[in-house]
């Protein structure tokens, strides 16, 4: 059962970006999104820096910055993560941080969380077939992918300049997406 900080409306997302690149296009539209000032959200950022490559056997002692990736996540009572596409899909940061935070069995962090993606890529498609394939994952996991909106953001270079988010556009829709996570986040809970 899903533990809900819902108390007089208030909503806290954890978000976190699969990038561990100095500027990243992927950070910057999480960094923005934790700057709006939308009253009773909370916007809390983590860095997957640190966190090991997965070992089963480390599992019984799991290793410090995991566990507070894990409790993070935990507390929070939705996710918005950026997703960067490499090679038609997720990058090896984030799905070894998935890996952790979904392990041993019965000890999946990301049990019944609400979440939203959104993603940035110098491309011409965005991080779409990343983000997809990320839905299989969350599907398996047992999260609440939001549907609608999408946000797949093309030509970052021209959107996000020295790890900002410039263009107008692009902000409103991040707006766009963490109203619609909060929405999504009280209609999961019943609230």
């Amino acid at each position: 059962m899903l533990k809900v900080n819902l108390m007089a409306n208030n909503i806290k997302i954890l978000a976190f970006a699969g990038s561990l690149r100095a500027n990243s296009y992927n950070e910057a539209l999480i960094k923005e999104a934790a700057g709006l000032q939308k009253e009773g959200v909370t916007i809390e950022i983590f860095s997957l820096e640190g966190i090991p490559i997965y070992n089963q056997d480390l599992e019984k002692d799991e290793p410090a910055r995991v566990k507070a990736f894990k409790e993070s996540i935990r507390s929070a009572d939705a996710l918005l993560i950026a997703i960067p596409e490499y090679n038609r899909s997720l990058p090896g940061v984030l799905k070894n941080a998935i890996d952790w935070a979904s392990r041993p069995y019965g000890d999946n962090s990301f049990d019944d969380k609400p979440v939203a993606t959104l993603g940035a890529t110098g491309g011409s498609i965005g991080t779409a077939v990343a983000q997809y394939h990320f839905r299989e994952i969350a599907a398996f996991l047992n999260m609440h992918p939001l549907e609608k909106p999408q946000m797949f953001v093309t030509d970052a270079h021209k959107k996000i300049e020295n790890g900002k988010v410039v263009d107008e556009e692009t902000k409103k829709r991040i707006a766009e997406i963490v109203d619609a996570l909060v929405k999504w986040t009280k209609r999961i809970n019943g609230k």
